[in-house]
């Protein structure tokens, strides 16, 4: 085994650190006018993203300190547990029903979404078997066929829910992964092509989801239905400019932008702190992946290595999705911005994804 660095990655902590306290802040500040008039408590939601952030943090620093290899131990044991899970929540009277779809276990406010914990059961137990089979990854039965079939078994139950952003997440990570193990582009451009039928198929099956590629390409041609939300959206970053309106000063959370706390959110962090803020953000998560980066290249086995590369990936395509949605460059989908947006699950998944990848980095030699 490695041997254990005394310290883990004090940048990544620190910037962890920062892109939770503005999450929290602008938790609270997009979500204060809705909250109060909903809940009658403006912290209603600020609340109960401390909660999930404390849970979160807790579980982080437990996490930093399990080497990391015991996951690739347990790896087969926690794609099961999440794959009996995927199939639970589509059970009706379990599964809770929100937005018309069926992705959460629990009661009330206080529930877990199986999908969200899928991302990175997947990247475990993918990082173990490129690691052990990474010769094999070159052939298209015995490498790309096996590990690929895994991924799409996962991303079609939760297309079940349905649940597009958070199966194109997981998706787009495990390509990543299988790509940078040295899979054969030849291979990637033949599954690219079916994957692009399977999605425009995807698209076609459901009619919300057509509407939301036409109003993408001209959202003013239907301004109060599937247009909505994005010209809401680039009507509160607009304004912003240089500067911002000033923090609490948004226009758009006053009922305009629907739920602005969770998957918008950047959106109402754009309109108050303008260009600066938001670039300010950007630069966060620009430091977070380059130390990610780092830490893949510098850790002492495959597993490690495709763990980190995993993990950052994951976080890297999310704010991508996120980003591109919220200022209009892709099509409206419901994907968060990690360590920004409301939401337990998501926000409690990052910060173990993170204690993961602290754990690499104590022992990295970069």
């Amino acid at each position: 085994m490695p041997s254990k660095k005394t310290t883990p990655d004090l940048i990544l902590i620190i910037v962890t650190f920062t892109l939770l306290a503005v999450g929290l802040i602008m938790v609270y500040s997009s979500s204060a006018v809705q909250a109060d008039f909903r809940f009658k408590d403006s912290f209603f939601f600020a609340k109960r993203q401390m909660l999930f952030a404390g849970v979160g943090i807790i579980a982080m620093f437990f996490i930093m300190n399990i080497d990391y290899w015991a996951w690739k131990t347990w790896a087969k044991v926690i794609i099961i547990i999440c794959f009996v899970l995927l199939l639970v929540v589509l059970i009706p009277g379990i599964g809770n029903e929100r937005n018309g779809s069926r992705s959460w276990i629990g009661v009330g406010a206080f529930s877990i979404q199986p999908s969200e914990f899928m991302k990175l059961a997947m990247i475990v137990f993918l990082a173990k078997f490129l690691s052990e089979r990474q010769k094999l990854i070159t052939s298209f039965k015995k490498g790309l066929v096996p590990s690929l079939s895994l991924v799409f078994t996962a991303f079609a139950l939760i297309m079940l829910q349905p649940d597009l952003g958070t199966g194109t997440v997981m998706v787009g990570t495990c390509v990543v992964m299988i790509f940078i193990a040295g899979a054969q582009i030849s291979h990637f451009i033949g599954l690219g092509l079916i994957g692009v039928a399977g999605f425009v198929g995807l698209v076609l099956s459901a009619p919300y989801r057509m509407q939301r590629i036409t109003s993408f390409l001209d959202p003013w041609a239907d301004p109060r239905g599937t247009g909505f939300q994005i010209i809401q959206s680039l009507y509160a970053i607009g304004p912003g400019g240089l500067f911002g309106l000033g923090l609490g000063e948004s226009r758009q959370k006053f009922f305009y932008l629907p739920e602005p706390q969770t998957d918008f959110i950047f959106a109402i962090l754009a309109e108050e702190l303008g260009f600066i803020g938001g670039s300010f953000v950007l630069l966060l998560f620009s430091l977070l992946l380059w130390r990610g980066i780092r830490i893949s290249l510098g850790a002492p086995d495959l597993y490690g290595s495709f763990l980190a590369l995993g993990i950052i990936a994951m976080i890297a395509i999310q704010v991508m999705i996120n980003i591109g949605v919220v200022t209009g460059l892709m099509p409206v989908t419901g994907i968060t911005l990690p360590f920004l947006s409301y939401g337990g699950s998501s926000l409690t998944l990052m910060l173990m994804a993170i204690g993961v990848l602290l754990n690499i980095s104590r022992h990295a030699r970069y």
